[in-house]
């Protein structure tokens, strides 16, 4: 419940536009927690690690907002799933 709680709000907090480079660290953080809870099939965890790798990919980059969209994407696969 409590995982759910977090990964909802870093959902949340992901749609903002401020201060976006700050939110991808916590995010990946957030997804590695939720996936090791969630009833995943393997090609749903292919996704959401391919997602998350993605965005971790595009943070380094420079790319925060396209970063917290496929972070977005992926938090929201595991949360359909807990």
């Amino acid at each position: 419940m409590i995982l759910r709680s977090v990964l909802i709000a870093a959902v949340m907090t992901g749609y903002a536009t401020s201060a976006l480079a700050f939110h991808c660290p916590a995010d990946v953080k957030a997804i590695d927690n939720g996936l090791a809870k969630a009833q995943l099939s393997q090609s749903q965890k292919a996704e959401v690690t391919s997602l998350r790798d993605a965005g971790e990919v595009l943070h380094k980059a420079g790319s925060h907002k396209d970063a917290v969209g496929k972070l977005s994407e992926a938090m929201r696969l595991v949360l359909n799933n807990m």
